[in-house]
């Protein structure tokens, strides 16, 4: 049921991101009195699809193959590859008719509505639900064994990256990789020290599910009714199942469930006073406890406040991105591993229906999908933008023949993209 819910949210957010890209060709084509002659929401591959209708001199529909989607417009060179109509002499409402600067317009409207939609969705975020989360400011790491091999270790307060000095948790490990950070500096115990960064191993953190989780104290926060430990308080912290040291929840999770069913001798602090008490252990390795959640801090914004927060906020995940993207054309870091493609978007899909996760998810896959498409690969808009923009300065304007040379060689690198993508997400699945 999960994986349900999870395939029907990623073909809602693609199809929802794929119409708003396409729709921006569509406008721009139409106020420049150019000709759409289809609008295909995924691939009609073999003239196969869903459904179709007519509206005016263009063919709506839905294809078969849900891996995009397109808008063919008259006298233009695309994934189509239809050169048929290249053969007859320019008419005044085809795409090579236009000058170049109109050319542009329609080639970059489907990457500007996806700007658009983000930003607007993310100010309604920010209006409606604030920005929330977890600060750094006295948050300690529990390391994985990544992060132990480079020198973290569980408890340590990471101060500064670089020079940077971290505000949100939840990101350090997307900073860490994004300013291809050389030096970390923490805090541990009462020492300051700094570890070194070995940048060759930026694909291993850009892969690495959690390199560093949020350290919580086992410090209880209510104790369940009915439960049998009805002897611990709130503000109590679990320090010793079993001669066992549990610093953190995460420890306690490892220990309990090697003792279900069994009465513990434990220590527990109470204030400055460390109390020696028998704790009993459920069969499922749980104390009938609730423990105390991190602080999350959550600004909050008026309707006007949250428009340049919000374009605060889209700009600062449009440069994010593109420091990802950097990474990933660097082969050394080996961040090409992280490239992932739908089955990537299920995973982090929520469980069940979240319209704030799915928002702030659609948001930042309009972003993904927006500065991509910016890429000057022939068969992406960037591609296409770039060579009339070549035009546009030397005047000289590509062959017919060059134009459809080039989109075969963007179609073949955007299939090998799609491969690199599925390979590592079949990869990560089986391991």
């Amino acid at each position: 049921m999960v994986a349900l819910i999870k395939a029907l949210q990623v073909i809602l957010a693609l199809s929802i991101l794929i119409f708003i890209h396409e729709l921006g060709h569509f406008t721009w084509a139409k106020i420049f009195g150019i000709r759409v002659e289809k609008f295909y929401l995924f691939f009609d591959v073999g003239g196969r699809r869903l459904c179709r209708w007519k509206w005016g001199e263009t063919e709506f529909g839905i294809g078969w193959l849900p891996l995009g989607g397109y808008c063919k417009i008259a006298g233009m060179v695309d994934e189509s590859l239809d050169t048929e109509q290249l053969k007859n002499e320019p008419r005044p409402w085809e795409f090579r008719s236009k000058p170049a600067w109109q050319r542009i317009l329609v080639l970059f409207g489907g990457v500007l509505n996806n700007f658009i939609f983000a930003i607007a969705a993310y100010c309604v975020i920010l209006g409606l639900w604030g920005q929330s989360y977890i600060s750094n400011d006295e948050s300690e790491i529990y390391a994985s064994d990544l992060a132990l091999d480079m020198g973290f270790r569980t408890g340590d307060r990471i101060l500064a990256l670089d020079d940077f000095v971290p505000e949100n948790f939840g990101m350090i490990q997307a900073d860490l990789a994004r300013r291809n950070v050389g030096k970390v500096t923490v805090l541990r115990d009462s020492d300051t020290l700094d570890i070194y960064i070995d940048k060759a191993r930026l694909g291993e953190v850009m892969n690495c599910p959690s390199l560093f989780d949020l350290a919580i104290p086992f410090v209880i926060d209510s104790v369940a009714p009915g439960s049998p430990n009805l002897l611990l308080r709130k503000g109590d912290r679990i320090v010793r199942l079993d001669s066992v040291s549990v610093a953190y929840l995460q420890d306690a999770r490892n220990v309990l469930s090697d003792l279900a069913g069994e009465n513990v001798p434990s220590i527990v602090m109470r204030g400055a006073d460390s109390i020696a008490m028998h704790l009993q252990v459920d069969t499922a390795g749980m104390l009938g406890v609730i423990a105390r959640i991190p602080s999350v801090r959550t600004r909050s914004y008026t309707a006007l406040e949250s428009v340049p927060a919000g374009l605060k906020y889209s700009w600062e995940v449009v440069t994010g991105y593109i420091r990802d993207l950097r990474l990933v054309f660097t082969p050394s870091t080996g961040a090409y591993k992280s490239v992932g493609s739908f089955i990537a978007i299920g995973q982090v899909m929520p469980a069940s229906w979240d319209w704030l996760r799915f928002v702030n998810i659609l948001a930042l896959l309009s972003i993904m999908l927006g500065v991509m498409n910016l890429i000057p690969i022939p068969g992406l808009d960037g591609g296409h933008i770039l060579i009339t923009l070549w035009e546009l300065v030397t005047g000289r304007k590509p062959s017919d023949r060059f134009l459809y040379v080039t989109q075969l060689i963007g179609m073949a690198l955007l299939i090998a993209l799609m491969v690199l993508a599925f390979g590592n997400d079949i990869g990560r699945l089986i391991h």
